[in-house]
């Protein structure tokens, strides 16, 4: 092939990709929320449609500010220094297909903080579309105890504890047929993680209930968690 047929070649090239620049797209993901565990590691997808090559776009990925983003590429380079900087050590953007429009952003050991709806942006020029994909990380913790206060004239006060949720979870009392006892008191808080620690009171009255469970549950995963107790009768009299 002679330098004629090179040139030629070279602007034909460029025309097709000028062409695919100004192409109109949209941007297609998943639909429905994804669930991950804390401390573990989640994959979000996005794709252009129709297909076409995208490593001449700008790709961002954002959460609640454009200009703050979670991952961003452009020129054909991972710009890591203008990302939020919580997010640099734990990103990674997956572009063995970005020459079909499809790329994807991994997330390592996620925190409940990482809980929430992501922007994935594609911009050629002024033109951009973009998909939400929205992550709902979820935790849930076997440790819980009960705690039992002095008996008095009204009874017997019980107090279940447990922390390390995440959402808030779904919290009861029932007693051994399983029926659901209404608490006398619930309340909540959450740690420097923003894990949920759970607190419910119970008073159990004379000769009401001899055995109670504490029972929780995550009502994203709908992972439970329990603990009994059985009370002496001479607390009950």
């Amino acid at each position: 092939m002679g330098a004629t047929g090179v040139l030629l070649c070279v602007v034909l090239h460029f025309l097709h990709m000028v062409a695919q620049s100004s192409e109109k797209f949209t941007v297609t993901g998943l639909q429905r929320p994804v669930l991950a565990p804390l401390g573990g590691n989640v994959e979000l997808s996005c794709q252009l449609s129709p297909p076409q090559q995208a490593q001449h776009m700008e790709i961002r990925w954002f959460r609640n500010r454009y200009r703050e983003p979670v991952y961003l590429y452009r020129n054909g380079k991972d710009l890591h220094g203008e990302t939020i900087s919580k997010y640099v050590e734990r990103t990674e953007l997956l572009k063995d297909d970005i020459g079909k429009g499809k790329v994807t952003l991994r997330i390592f050991k996620l925190t409940a903080d990482d809980d929430g709806s992501y922007h994935c942006v594609f911009k050629v020029g002024e033109f951009y579309e973009e998909h939400i994909t929205e992550i709902k990380v979820t935790a849930t913790s076997s440790v819980m105890y009960i705690l039992m206060q002095p008996p008095n004239i009204k009874g017997v006060m019980l107090e279940c504890h447990s922390g390390g949720w995440f959402p808030q979870p779904h919290m009861e009392w029932r007693d051994n047929k399983g029926n659901i006892i209404p608490a006398t008191s619930k309340a909540h808080s959450q740690d420097e993680n923003k894990l949920f620690n759970m607190t419910m009171m119970l008073l159990i009255e004379a000769s009401t209930h001899r055995s109670v469970t504490c029972y929780l549950q995550n009502l994203l995963t709908h992972e439970e968690e329990s603990i009994s107790i059985v009370l002496s009768g001479c607390f009950l009299k």
